[in-house]
């Protein structure tokens, strides 16, 4: 379908489930011939024209802004995901979702970690917080309980550091795809307190950092080596959780060719790790 018919459908559909009531008017102007809001009245709820927002809902080829979007998302009382909608029907990409806590992971998701199992994985929040971690993921990259931050850990845990066979080759690309992500979210503040802290006590992340090089990278490969079972190669995924803006599970499968397969799971008897 057309974008634009798209849009005035949706729009439609979004008023037609509001009372007036529900949205603070009162009497609602009388007798109504068709159930929920009419144009005006979401126009007066947006604080825009009432022929603006017709030729919004019919379609038409008209300049719109971040603004006008928001005040009409507010007034059609549209969620997150409804209001990233109506941004793409207007032409304008969605505004990146604040950032928010998560508290406690959903236990879907936590299970999802203990499945993949004897393989790791974790999940960062959007400053590559160690939201949740399995036993896998801490034996073969080196977390412990002390770790709480991904790139914080890559430059300044021990274990971690010698976990990677080719830390040095590694570390600019890490370091590029943080800077990326702060690019991705600028005006979060925790980037630039997280960077400035972990130049002060790593000179090789400072130096890095002033490069300025930013790169994406949602799947790749992982070489580390374990004291016990030796060198091992993965491939990685990053897939982002839907329901928590920011937040990725990062799932590490065994990369084929390799014996890798065959040591995570001798590591994994020994550690008598599910699978």
């Amino acid at each position: 379908m057309d974008r634009h018919e798209e849009l005035s459908d949706f729009l439609r559909s979004r008023r037609a489930r509001l009372t007036p009531q529900e949205v603070g008017l009162s009497g609602g102007g009388g007798r109504r011939r068709t159930p929920g809001l009419r144009r005006e009245e979401v126009a007066v709820l947006a604080g825009v024209g009432v022929s603006w927002y017709t030729w919004l809902e019919q379609g038409r080829d008209i300049t719109v802004s971040a603004q006008v979007l928001d005040a009409i998302a507010r007034a059609l009382r549209l969620d997150r995901a409804e209001r990233a909608h109506l941004y793409l029907l207007a032409g304008l990409n969605p505004p990146v979702a604040e950032h928010v806590p998560v508290g406690e992971l959903p236990d879907p998701v936590v299970r999802l970690l203990d499945s993949w199992l004897p393989r790791p994985a974790y999940i960062l929040d959007r400053h590559w917080g160690l939201a949740a971690v399995n036993e896998a993921a801490r034996e073969v990259f080196g977390f412990t309980d002390r770790d709480h931050n991904c790139l914080v850990s890559f430059f300044t845990s021990a274990r971690c550091r010698a976990s990677f066979v080719h830390w040095d080759a590694v570390a600019p690309e890490i370091v590029a795809r943080f800077r990326a992500d702060a690019a991705r979210h600028a005006g979060d503040a925790e980037f630039g307190r997280i960077a400035a802290d972990l130049s002060a006590v790593s000179e090789e992340f400072a130096a890095l950092w002033r490069r300025h090089d930013v790169t994406e990278a949602a799947q790749g490969v992982k070489a580390v080596t374990h004291p016990d079972a030796g060198d091992m190669f993965f491939e990685y995924s990053g897939l982002p959780l839907p329901d928590r803006p920011g937040y990725q599970i990062v799932l590490h499968n065994p990369q084929p060719g390799t014996a890798t397969d065959a040591k995570l799971h001798q590591l994994a008897r020994r550690l008598r790790l599910a699978g």
